[in-house]
């Protein structure tokens, strides 16, 4: 797994720290000030964890770890937060929406670990999971910003079909690995899927 205690893995520990205060923050409705300029902290170590790793040439399976888990742990209490907090403080995501967010974190978080253990180490995201990453992002900031109620709803509609592809193609990662071993990440998105379906029969 590589190094623990390291700058890099400083950084994402400390973005698993400011969940907390930013959740709280979330759900009483600010202050704004505080809660953005939280979040924009969050984002900085984010952006800077795996740049400050390669710079020192500390890269680690540790760090892949707690980069992802951080993440995670974020979206899970952010987006609990804006389904749990007082009317006054804002509008609310809505329950489906919130409980597919955790769902499909945590099919990546189980498929990854089982995914590690045929492979050795852990491997890059998937584009669809990017977007839907960046999708959700936008969704906290335009019920944060109070957005109009049909831009906040096209969001959230947008981002949920975003999520369930990701899944769909991450699951399809899954079962290749799982049956092809290293070689399903030498192969394209078509032929892992092609490989996959035909080592049904």
């Amino acid at each position: 797994m590589g190094p623990f205690w390291t700058i890099a893995n400083g950084l994402s520990l400390s973005r698993v720290v400011l969940v907390v205060p930013i959740a709280w923050l979330v759900y009483h409705g600010g202050p704004m000030g505080w809660m953005f300029g939280l979040i924009a902290l969050a984002i900085a170590t984010d952006w800077f964890d795996g740049r400050v790793a390669r710079w020192r040439g500390a890269v680690s399976e540790w760090g892949k770890v707690l980069d992802a888990t951080a993440d995670k742990l974020a979206a899970a209490a952010v987006t609990l937060a804006l389904l749990t907090r007082p009317e006054e403080a804002g509008p609310n995501l809505p329950l489906w929406f919130v409980l597919l967010a955790i769902s499909r974190d945590a099919i990546l978080a189980i498929g990854g670990l089982i995914q590690t253990r045929r492979l050795g180490r852990f491997t890059s995201s998937l584009w669809s999971g990017k977007v839907a990453v960046g999708l959700l992002a936008m969704v906290v900031l335009a019920a944060l910003a109070s957005a109009p109620a049909g831009i906040l709803n096209a969001l959230v509609w947008g981002t949920a079909a975003v999520m369930v592809i990701s899944i769909v193609e991450y699951m399809i990662r899954f079962r290749a690995i799982l049956q092809l071993g290293p070689a399903a990440l030498e192969a394209d998105g078509n032929t892992l899927r092609k490989e996959a379906v035909s080592s049904r029969g």
